[in-house]
């Protein structure tokens, strides 16, 4: 199916509960399709892999308006890269990464704007921080002037009844941490992919994060 015909169905099943941000998830996709994409509207696209994406971002740069969001396990290694070249870095877990973005962001026009990711889902495959450490690591960061806390991003477990806990208790600590932290940029919350992404909204989300039911099934040899 064409990705007119795929973003076009996802658009109207997105009618009655829009998000504030459609994100593309990209990983895998080619800069000729991202281009496609941009054609239709889209304009914010989440990339997992550093190299992959400086590549795209070189292929794309006479596109005006596109919005960069790292959505991939961060390397320490990586900080600086990420702080230079990303608009939104949605994968903050600890405070050693939080202070290293903001150091590298040093000397650029805008703050970095980030997310804090959470471990909601208590699988061991995947990232982020444990959900009673939001707090402290949120204000870790609302003390870095060069980062710009934003909100919340998660994946949830893949199984439908518990993804619905999991995303009500994402909600929850979204809610708490507007409440308590003095924040007025905190109105992002990430969560909801091409499974489970209906679900999501309306349990909440501000944000999906959708790569397979725009663009297929990927390999990296499709790159």
């Amino acid at each position: 199916m064409p990705l007119a015909e795929r973003l076009a169905h996802v658009q109207c099943a997105i009618a009655d509960h829009p998000p504030q941000c459609l994100l593309a998830a990209s990983k895998h996709v080619t800069a000729e399709t991202l281009r496609g994409a941009y054609a239709l509207g889209l304009r914010h696209f989440g990339e997992n892999y550093l190299q992959e994406a400086l590549d795209k971002q070189t292929a794309l740069k006479d596109l005006d308006g596109v919005v960069w969001h790292f959505i991939g396990r961060i390397q320490r290694n990586k900080t600086a890269a990420l702080a230079r070249y990303f608009d939104w870095v949605e994968s903050v877990d600890r405070p050693l990464i939080a202070e290293r973005l903001h150091a590298a962001r040093a000397g650029m026009v805008a703050p970095l704007n980030v997310l804090i990711e959470v471990a909601i889902s208590g699988e061991d495959s995947k990232g982020g921080c444990a959900p009673e450490e939001v707090p402290e690591l949120a204000l870790a960061i609302s003390r870095l002037s060069h980062l710009r806390l934003r909100g919340l991003m998660a994946l949830v477990h893949p199984q439908p009844e518990r993804a619905d806990a999991d995303f009500r208790r994402m909600a929850e600590l979204f809610l708490t941490l507007q409440q308590t932290q003095v924040h007025a940029d905190l109105d992002t919350l990430s969560m909801g992919t091409s499974a489970d992404y209906l679900q999501a909204l309306q349990l909440g989300a501000t944000e999906i994060r959708l790569g397979t039911i725009l663009f297929g099934a990927r390999t990296q040899e499709s790159l």
